[in-house]
């Protein structure tokens, strides 16, 4: 089974109904046959599945990390269906209060699976709610006040947890240590996006030419959320203008009109290495400074730009602050 899976990985099937009935959900592969890219990561998984089946056990809690976009969220659903067990979704900033946690997980049935997004959000009182949870598959609350309080343990049926995260590094070690499996989800190769794009377009029964998927794969940042927003994009223009299907024409087209040039990099991102090079002769400069001279804020630039960027070769984070590297000279075309 496992072989089969991973010798189709690029085989293009038919997303299943209910999926369609949501237009951003049908681009969502369904089973990991549909999965595209992350070789290693599905080969342990389907292991670990079968294995649990084999057994009659439920999946190890599974945590899922990476850069967002990479599929985290779809992986989660992979898994529910490969399982055959119901999935939820909720999200770390959900659970306000001890309770939000017995609430959500005493209504879970056996071998339910528990989807926490951005689990790295979740407060510490939270995450020892939790512990209990996934070692024990059971929840001990206070129930009352002062002298008359008392303990009480609920047993919950045996369940999986995902969590997802872009930053394992802010989920405290008790909690990831819980964690039976943990898989980082890596950028994708530009013909792995190139084979997503070209999967997208034919769910939205829309063709694109294969100079055009190559080079949408180029400006994609290794991203298939970035890949398939882009393609949505281009088939507007193509449709506003007529075309029945993409070419590389019209590809540049829309990639000038969404101002976003051959290395995936957008307007703000060249004004950032334009400011480093032309007001302060390359750098370095400090982050502050740099917020101050682009009117955006520190953690935007720290967060969503300067990843990518640094990826690139264009920039450089040094204890004295910022650099524009001579490539981004060059690319930029000063």
């Amino acid at each position: 089974m496992i072989e089969s899976v991973l010798e189709s990985d690029a085989k293009l099937v038919e997303s299943d109904s209910s999926f369609q009935s949501v237009f951003e959900n049908r681009l969502r592969p369904t089973c990991f046959n549909e999965y595209i890219g992350q070789k290693s990561l599905k080969k342990n998984l389907l292991i670990a599945i079968e294995a649990a089946k084999k057994r009659g056990d439920p999946l190890d809690h599974t945590l899922l990390h990476g850069p967002p976009g990479l599929g985290k969220t779809t992986l989660a659903n992979i898994i529910a269906r490969e399982i055959g067990s119901d999935l939820k979704i909720t999200s770390g900033p959900a659970f306000d209060k001890q309770g939000d946690v017995a609430s959500i997980i005493s209504n879970l049935n056996e071998n339910d699976v528990l989807f926490i997004d951005e689990i790295h959000r979740l407060k510490p009182v939270i995450e020892e709610v939790l512990y209990t949870a996934m070692e024990d598959f059971a929840i001990d609350i206070i129930i009352g006040k002062g002298p008359s309080a008392r303990s009480m343990r609920i047993n919950l049926p045996p369940f999986t947890l995902i969590g997802a995260t872009t930053k394992i590094s802010m989920l405290s070690s008790p909690l990831r240590d819980r964690f039976g499996n943990v898989f980082n989800l890596e950028p994708y190769s530009n013909s792995e996006i190139k084979d997503i794009v070209i999967r997208s377009s034919r769910i939205l029964d829309f063709d694109i030419e294969d100079n055009a998927a190559e080079h949408l794969a180029k400006t994609s940042r290794s991203t298939p959320r970035i890949a398939n927003r882009l393609l949505k994009r281009v088939r507007d223009h193509a449709e506003v203008g007529g075309q029945k299907s993409i070419d590389s024409k019209i590809l540049n087209k829309c990639l000038n009109s969404l101002g976003i040039d051959e290395l995936g990099l957008d307007n703000k991102d060249r004004e950032i290495l334009s400011v480093i090079i032309n007001k302060f002769n390359g750098g370095p400069v400090g982050v502050n400074t740099l917020s101050a001279a682009i009117s955006e804020e520190i953690s935007t630039i720290e967060e969503i730009y300067e990843p990518y960027l640094i990826k690139c070769g264009l920039l450089e984070r040094t204890p004295r602050g910022r650099i524009a590297t001579a490539r981004a000279s060059r690319h930029i075309q000063i």
